[in-house]
Order: C-alpha cells, then sequence, then structure tokens
C-alpha cells in the first residue's frame, strides 16, 4: 500500500458543484476491444503454479508494493516488487498497490496445481467519481487511464478483482488456512495478514514461514525460462545501442566539462527510449573515479588521456535488465600504463568466463579470475607475499586492488536472487538457464603509494553478462568489443577517427 501522501490545502481549489455536475459530460467512451494479452503472461502463469506446488493448501501474498513520496506531494517513480512481476508479467510502472493472491482450491483441470490466482488492483473509477479529476495519485485526469478489472484481466490471464476486497480475502477461512505473505513488499499489506493471523491464531512460526516464501521466490529465478533468457539477450543489445551512443558522444563530453554526468545522460537517453530506463544507477568514472566501486556520483570532468569507466544496463519494460562495464580510453587510445592494467584485467575476465561451466560451482569463476589479478599484482610488485599466500586463507593482501567479487546472478534485478541461502547462490552448482555477470577489476588508487607512479589513478573493470548452456555458456554482451586494439579500432570507427598503426 502506498506512503501517506501529505495534503497540501494552500494548493488546492475547492470543486464547485457547478464542476462536478459539468466535469463527467460529453466524453467518448472507454474502448471496447479487450486489450492484448502480455508476452510474459504465459511464463508467469508456469511460474506461479511451480510456487504453488511448494506450498499445498496454503495461500500466498505477493503485493507489488505501494507509492513512496519524494517530497510534499510528489512520489518517486514506482516499480513493483520484482517476486511480484515475475510472477504476474507486469513490469513498468504497473501496478502500485496491488496485490496477487495465490488461493488454495480443489485439483481440476482448470487448477491443476490445486491454487488459483487473483490479483487485487484499484480499477480506474468512473468519470463521475471524484477520483477521476481529484486524485493527483491515481486519477484519470492526472496519471492517465487505468485499466478496468475486464482489461487487467485480458492483459495478465489472471482474475482480477477491486483492492477493496482484499481484506476480506485474506481473512476467508482463516482459521483452517496458512498464509504466507512477502513481507519485504509492502508492510501495509503486511499489518493486515498479521491482523488476520493474530486473529486466526495464526503467529506461531508466521516469521520463519514468511521468510520461507521470500527465500523460495529468490531461488526460483535463478535458473532462468526461455523467455527470460531471450529477454537477457535482448537488454544487451539495447545497452550495446547505449554505449555506441556515448562513445559518439565523448568528444562533446569532454568538451562541455562535467562529462561524467553527459555519459549518464547520454546513456539514459537510450536506455529510456529503448527501454523501462537503467537497471540501476550507471557508474560514469573517469580517472581516478573509476577506483570508487560504486561511482555515482557522476560529477567529474573526461579529461583527453583519462579512462572512462561506464558501468550500466538498459532495463527493459519487463524489466530484466543488462549489467555490462567497459573501460574506454576518453581519447580512443590507450597509454602504455593504461594496456598494462587493462590486459591484465582481461585476462582475469577470460579465465573467470572459461570457468562459467555447467556443473562448476558458482565460486570457481571468482576463483579463476582472481588467481590472475592475484599473480598480476605481484608481478608488478605490489604484493607484500605470493600470489598462494595472499589467496589462501590468512592471506587476502590483493583485496586491497580488488575487494568484490567477479560475479552476481543477474534477470530482473541488477543483483537478481538476493535471499537465496548461500548453499543455493555462492556454494552452489552452476545450472544452464543461469546467468551471472563476471567483472573482475583492478583499482590503483591515485593516492595509493603502493603502486608505482605511472599506474596511479587507473581503474579498470570488465564486465559481461554470462547465460550457463548445456555445454558451455554464451556471453550475452559479446557485440562490445573487449580486446585493447578491438576496442581502439570500434571507437575509431564510431567517432570518425584514423586508427592509428
Amino acid at each position: 500500500m502506498s506512503d501517506e501522501q501529505p495534503a497540501l490545502p494552500n494548493r488546492q481549489t475547492p470543486f464547485s458543484e457547478a464542476f462536478r455536475s459539468f466535469i463527467p459530460s460529453d466524453w467518448a467512451p472507454y474502448e471496447t476491444e479487450p486489450p492484448a494479452t502480455l508476452p510474459t503472461s504465459g511464463p508467469a502463469a508456469e511460474r506461479r503454479a511451480r510456487l504453488a506446488e511448494h506450498f499445498p493448501g496454503e495461500r500466498l501474498v505477493v503485493p507489488a508494493g505501494g507509492l513512496k513520496v519524494r517530497s510534499n506531494d510528489c512520489d518517486y517513480q514506482f516499480r513493483p516488487h520484482s517476486a511480484f512481476a515475475w510472477l504476474t508479467g507486469l513490469g513498468t510502472d504497473r501496478e502500485p498497490d496491488a496485490v496477487l493472491v495465490i488461493e488454495p482450491t480443489d485439483r481440476t483441470e482448470q487448477t491443476p496445481s490445486g491454487h488459483q490466482a487473483t490479483l487485487y488492483f484499484k480499477p480506474r473509477a468512473p468519470r463521475t467519481d471524484p477520483e477521476f479529476y481529484g486524485d493527483a495519485r491515481y486519477g484519470e485526469m492526472w496519471v492517465g487511464q487505468r485499466e478496468s478489472l475486464d482489461e487487467m484481466r485480458a492483459m495478465t490471464g489472471i482474475d482480477c478483482a477491486p483492492l477493496s476486497e482484499l481484506d476480506t480475502a485474506l481473512g476467508k477461512n482463516a482459521d483452517s488456512t496458512q498464509i504466507r505473505v512477502l513481507r519485504a513488499a509492502d508492510r501495509q499489506v503486511a499489518g493486515i495478514v498479521d491482523r488476520v493471523r493474530n486473529e486466526a491464531n495464526q503467529c506461531e512460526q508466521a516469521a520463519a514461514n514468511d521468510e520461507e516464501l521470500e527465500v523460495r521466490l529468490s531461488t526460483m529465478r535463478l535458473v532462468k525460462d526461455d523467455f527470460e533468457a531471450e529477454q537477457m539477450r535482448e537488454a544487451c543489445r539495447a545497452t550495446a545501442v547505449g554505449f555506441e551512443a556515448v562513445v559518439a558522444d565523448l568528444p562533446e563530453a569532454v568538451r562541455r566539462g562535467r562529462g561524467e554526468r553527459w555519459v549518464e545522460g547520454i546513456f539514459g537517453l537510450h536506455a529510456r527510449h529503448h527501454g523501462n530506463g537503467v537497471g540501476y544507477d550507471s557508474i560514469a568514472a573517469g580517472g581516478d573515479h573509476a577506483n570508487t566501486l560504486h561511482w555515482i556520483r557522476n560529477d567529474g570532468d573526461l579529461r583527453d588521456g583519462d579512462l572512462l569507466l561506464l558501468d550500466a544496463g538498459v532495463e527493459l519494460d519487463t524489466l530484466y535488465t543488462a549489467d555490462v562495464t567497459r573501460t574506454l580510453p576518453v581519447n580512443g587510445r590507450f597509454s602504455e600504463a593504461q594496456r598494462t592494467v587493462y590486459q591484465a584485467v582481461l585476462e582475469a575476465q577470460e579465465a573467470g568466463i572459461a570457468a562459467a561451466q555447467p556443473g562448476n560451482r558458482f565460486s570457481d569463476v571468482h576463483a579463476a579470475a582472481i588467481a590472475v589479478v592475484a599473480r598480476h599484482l605481484h608481478e608488478w610488485g605490489l604484493l607484500p607475499v605470493t600470489p598462494d599466500e595472499s589467496l589462501g586463507p590468512d592471506g587476502g593482501q590483493h583485496r586491497r586492488w580488488m575487494v568484490h567479487g567477479t560475479s552476481h546472478h543477474l534477470g530482473i534485478d541488477v543483483h537478481d536472487c538476493a535471499q537465496a541461502r548461500r548453499e543455493d547462490y555462492r556454494d552452489a552448482v552452476l545450472e544452464p538457464g543461469m546467468v551471472i555477470t563476471v567483472e573482475p577489476g583492478i583499482y590503483l588508487k591515485a593516492t595509493d603509494l603502493l603502486v608505482p607512479e605511472e599506474m596511479r589513478g587507473i581503474g579498470v573493470r570488465i564486465e559481461d553478462d554470462i547465460l550457463i548452456t548445456a555445454d558451455g555458456n554464451e556471453n550475452l554482451s559479446a557485440m562490445l568489443p573487449r580486446e585493447a586494439d578491438e576496442v581502439e579500432a570500434w571507437m575509431a570507427g564510431i567517432m570518425g577517427r584514423p586508427q592509428e598503426g
């Protein structure tokens, strides 16, 4: 449910009776042709059935979440909870305050899983209702035409009911039906479920039951279905378009000053045009800013001779997102020191990608990549111990220059499946259908006196999105070059400069 939006009486003009009687008149009728079914509706139905099989005879409550106040009477742009989007197929900004309830029922030909799903949401109000013209959050005059119950049913393939009936539905047979709720999605819905369970003496093990639902919803998303895999491919293709646009405008980013913001804006423009927007705050880090791992301030200049570390991804309307990093010479050519660091990171990434095989463990990818990083750090004289000692349980000195892990799961969330347990994530065996990043880096801060002077201020990360297949892997973002010579040639072609031999 939404955060309470404060009333601002100093900005509200009362509606006269004359206006109230005039506003509903002489509008064209609503479209009678039902909207097209979402392409996600089929896969989402299969996911709901699989989830229900894990919790037979139980009522499962998965909210979308509510609108959140940004300031005063302005809300943040809405994004549904990822589990809700995964189970309903609704993406973009749909559907604030909605709640999916998966209800136990008899097993029939229509309900073979023994469950029936209902989507409770706020349908559009008739034009005679004050909401139509007076509600800045939901009114058609303010935020556009909302779906009716029938239209939402046609889009999602899910039975729909008005949100006003949710309380009654949650309380039905509560004394004999165990209820689980995805608490993190909406605290107000969780509060309603808590009240119902308290009245039905169902509080024992409630917290553990809710946690189990949350974990299951993460774990089930670890392996992507065919629809999801294709969405990930499309997200990477759209992301490549954004990277190419950034390269084309690098001279302008340098000329205008505050070039990191210019890069962020150029990529964001293409992300918004090709999809729903960016999948996470873009990192556009020039020079030494690349050595701050989550540099999202993006307020620095870009200078000729520096590197630009761009970590960005397009999120599609279905909310599947890419997550790609390229480290690019701002002027199109690597210096000798930059190339040395870049080649080391590329070698580490190649080792990580080679280890991203079905049957290997998720942790094997990091182990393969970081072994290469440690070896190069030792060759450059940075490590105070041998690579083996640094990589051992009592070492870790290499982490001064690469503190983060090499991989994470990717999908609807940029850090997908984050609630899955360690044994199903970090310690798990890679399976076909999993999508992970491989993103080693080396970060040599300008203030690090252990680093050779010519290398200080150089930060490099290379990241690609890897789909595990039955016989190996597929690099979904391979359309963006990685080899240093290929990067220079690619940039020269886009920027219209002759490449130096």
